[in-house]
């Protein structure tokens, strides 16, 4: 039985990207980034269910990455919908009927680290929830209407990352409600429900590959696993 799944979500067309193709296709050292981020699920635990969550019109084009790269670990397709919000539930409407625990993933966050990963189910398991965040380094500060900014306590902040796990029960019946607009991760969505998120510590590496600046970041990254291997 497999009591464990992970929903890689990535329905966005990359646009930040400034190329014609989706980040999340693009190669990194050698290797497409979603192949990345479903490969790190895969050793975190061979046994979770994995479904990748694609705009439908791309499932073809990701067939085809697929045979070119040899890319064999198994997983399942879904189709996303207009929103983040409704790829999720699209995915979580796949899930096998024995899956008691579902990671929720942005599919171009590929160096999560299996500690994150692993850390996750075991926290959500015994609480319901778990949300992978990083404290901050640099000083913030809050911008108001009028034109003013004034400095905030980073101690008391942290940046949100992914994966977002949860016992598929909770997770189900908070994303059975309408899409609101202050649902911003998968967090916003379980809290609108009045229940309260675990958090536990992500790794710094783990960025949202969004612009090109950030694919130089990652050709380091990758090679810098490379050379630790």
């Amino acid at each position: 039985m497999r009591d464990k799944a992970a929903i890689l979500v990535a329905g966005g067309r990359g646009t930040r990207m400034g190329g014609p193709v989706a980040k999340q296709y693009l190669p990194i050292a050698g290797q497409p980034v979603l192949m990345r981020t479903l490969s790190a699920f895969y050793r975190a635990d061979p046994a979770t269910d994995l479904i990748l969550v694609l705009p439908e019109n791309d499932f073809l084009y990701w067939e085809e990455l697929c045979l070119e790269y040899k890319f064999t670990l198994p997983h399942r397709l879904v189709a996303g919908g207009n929103s983040r919000f409704q790829s999720v539930r699209n995915g979580l409407k796949a899930l096998d009927p024995e899956t008691k625990l579902v990671a929720i993933h942005d599919g171009v966050r590929p160096f999560v680290i299996d500690k994150v990963i692993s850390e996750s189910f075991e926290v959500a398991d015994r609480t319901g929830s778990a949300v992978a965040v990083i404290s901050l380094k640099d000083s913030i500060r809050k911008l108001t209407d009028d034109g003013k900014s004034f400095y905030e306590e980073r101690q008391y902040f942290r940046l949100v990352q992914t994966p977002q796990t949860f016992q598929v029960e909770k997770i189900k019946k908070a994303f059975a409600v309408t899409e609101l607009p202050q649902f911003t991760d998968d967090a916003t969505v379980y809290e609108n429900q009045g229940w309260q998120v675990t958090l536990i510590s992500g790794n710094p590496e783990n960025i949202k590959l969004t612009s090109p600046e950030d694919m130089d970041y990652a050709e380091f990254l990758a090679s810098k696993q490379l050379s630790d291997r």
